[in-house]
């Protein structure tokens, strides 16, 4: 990502930022405990957000070759 975001892409992590949150108690309480935890949350190593226009980068493959 370039150092500077362009306005959609800080309103789109913005509001991804937003969505990865708990639930709020009221609400299991209000469900009778069915809903218990926030299923769409994601981890920041773990999860990729796939922005577009931005490449996604993986990490090199390393093989070992054997010397005959």
């Amino acid at each position: 990502m370039s150092f500077h975001e362009t306005f959609r892409i800080k309103r789109f992590l913005a509001q991804k930022q937003k969505q990865n949150c708990p639930i709020p108690q009221w609400i299991r309480m209000k469900t009778g405990n069915k809903i218990r935890y926030n299923s769409k949350r994601k981890h920041w190593r773990r999860t990729s957000l796939d922005l577009q226009g931005v490449p996604h980068v993986k990490a090199p493959r390393i093989t070992f070759h054997q010397v005959h």
